[in-house]
């Protein structure tokens, strides 16, 4: 036995009876949560086996190192699913992009837009910088290769340690380990997740945690002994934050931390859910049936082809060929007895040629129903910009369903979560995210492409309206359009100048006194007139569109922000 030094116990702290209730009543609910969770694991098992291989069977994390593709003979599935994720990334979420922002909230007025302006144009900045600096494009899109196959993802946040590069730490959970649970408002809003840790990883993880004396000594006599732990979080109805506990899977049960949020740690996402259940539904779950037969065709030409190249044959039982030793090799002599015909080949009953055409069929569909075809990058060089603008909108109509959902369950607890670890750390202007003060709006390629469609519907309206003539052109402030039109087109707010108040009218001159030198019928002074408006009346539109090199909304208080 390794001998055990007193310094590297720990006594246990005294557990209330409340904390023992506490761990007892999380260990059952998680046992309840994993059964229901047990329904969808034959159909992951398969969904994983076929589509992400090197993740396993999906019941595990996979073996490091290994290939995980023993059963896969069709490679379709496997490569839809990584150009989806990619797609999915880079329409999201693209690395060293600005991919959200920051916008003035309803209660800000116009006032003062340009200290506003900068001072969210340095928080978008200092967001930033963290994002990319950190792990997040590595374990984001581990969690959409999750979402593409599985249905289902989760993200951890966590605040990195001081002086590391980023404020911010993301670890992907696999789908294998999180069992989650539905609230009443549809969202994931409980997660369990079960880790197995040795006594250097519990005392790591969990520095201020009391560990049992029984754990200390079974992980000191055995260094590669691992220690069940469940984490918990579940949402706290009297502070509308959320608990997190985690609790030591051993016996006794210990809570070895236990503290409050603000905000949810994990952040768990779906591609479709239907009504009635917790777990999302995957593309690679639609299209299970056709990338099974793919894979069961696939093998069958390969054995057909085995039995093309080798042979099937025959022989008389003379007892001179003895089938267990015969070899068919080059130069093999292979005795015979007389009169017999010795090994002859055994012709095939039928031909398998017909399998390429149903895989040909096979494999379109599944590239089709995985999105790999549309969601592909074209191969044209130059493209006018009628064919990216229709590129853009097809991705918004193949998308738009899940790109809601994913706003609404990714991007926004993502962005909050993240905001909240800055300004506590002070990274960022303390400035609450609250949608009064400050708002977020997102950037991304299919965010744009979104905006784009109403971009197309306001000029359409503006130039229906030049076509009415110079009094219909009244009705359009060029200036406004031009300041919503740089919001929709993301233009930076140092480029667009403020809104101004117009110029009061100056005074009315009183009338001159007819003077006795100049007669009543002399002709008076001339005046000068301009036409205004021109006659196409398209003139104000004009310098409308002309401005569209910028304008965000005005973002800014009345009084300085420091003081909400």
């Amino acid at each position: 036995m390794t001998s055990r030094p007193r310094n590297d116990r720990r006594p246990p702290a005294a557990i209330a009876p409340d904390a023992e209730q506490t761990a007892a009543d999380i260990l059952e609910r998680y046992a309840r949560a994993r059964g229901v969770r047990a329904n969808w694991e034959p159909v992951l098992r398969d969904c994983y086996t076929l589509a992400l291989p090197q993740r396993g069977d999906g019941d595990s994390s996979g073996d490091a190192g290994g290939a995980g593709i023993a059963d896969v003979y069709d490679g379709t599935a496997p490569d839809a699913v990584d150009q989806l994720a990619a797609s999915l990334l880079s329409q999201l979420t693209p690395p060293w992009a600005r991919w959200a922002g920051f916008e003035a909230g309803a209660d800000v007025p116009d006032s003062a837009a340009v200290d506003a302006a900068d001072l969210i144009d340095t928080m978008e900045a200092g967001f930033q910088g963290h994002i990319d600096r950190s792990n997040f494009i590595v374990e984001i899109h581990q969690c959409l290769l999750d979402l593409v196959v599985g249905g289902t993802a989760c993200l951890l946040i966590e605040e990195a340690p001081p002086g590391e590069l980023s404020a911010l730490k993301f670890t992907a959970v696999p789908l294998a380990e999180a069992v989650l649970e539905e609230g009443g408002d549809g969202r994931l809003e409980t997660v369990y997740r079960r880790v197995d840790l040795p006594l250097e990883g519990l005392r790591r993880r969990f520095p201020d945690a009391a560990i049992p004396e029984a754990v200390i000594d079974a992980g000191l006599d055995d260094p590669g002994r691992t220690f069940g732990v469940v984490e918990a979080l579940r949402p706290d109805r009297r502070t509308s934050g959320y608990r997190f506990t985690a609790v030591l899977n051993e016996d006794p049960a210990v809570i070895l931390k236990d503290r409050f949020y603000s905000e949810s740690p994990f952040v768990a996402f779906r591609w479709l859910k239907a009504p009635g259940e917790a777990y999302g539904r995957s593309p690679v779950m639609k299209m299970l049936p056709d990338i099974r037969t793919a894979n069961k065709v696939v093998e069958l030409v390969l054995r057909n082809a085995s039995i093309a190249v080798t042979g099937i044959w025959q022989a008389d039982d003379d007892g001179v060929i003895n089938p267990s030793t015969v070899r068919i090799v080059p130069g093999t002599i292979i005795p015979k007895a007389v009169g017999s015909k010795g090994l002859t080949p055994l012709e095939a009953p039928g031909r398998f040629d017909v399998s390429q055409l149903v895989l040909d069929d096979l494999r379109s569909r599944i590239r089709r129903g995985l999105l790999a075809d549309q969601l592909a990058q074209l191969n044209e060089p130059r493209m006018t910009a009628t064919e990216v603008m229709e590129r853009s909108a097809q991705m918004a109509r193949l998308l738009g369903a899940t790109y809601g959902r994913l706003q609404s369950e990714l991007l926004t607890p993502l962005v909050s979560r993240c905001h909240a670890i800055l300004r506590r750390r002070g990274e960022i202007p303390d400035l609450p995210l609250d949608g009064e003060i400050l708002s977020l709006r997102f950037r991304s390629p299919l965010a744009q492409a979104q905006a784009q469609r109403d971009v197309q519907s306001a000029m359409m309206w503006a130039e229906s309206v030049a076509a009415l003539g110079p009094a219909a052109m009244e009705a359009v402030d060029a200036p406004a359009m031009a300041r919503w039109l740089a919001k929709r087109f993301g233009v930076p707010t140092e480029i667009v100048r403020a809104r101004t108040d117009p110029p009061a009218d100056p005074p009315a001159d009183p009338p001159a006194e007819p003077s006795a030198d100049i007669p009543d019928d002399a002709p008076g002074p001339a005046i000068e007139t301009a036409s205004v408006g021109g006659g196409e009346g398209g003139d104000a539109l004009a310098a409308g569109v002309q401005a569209v090199v910028g304008a965000l909304t005005q973002a800014a208080g009345e009084r300085p922000l420091a003081d909400r």
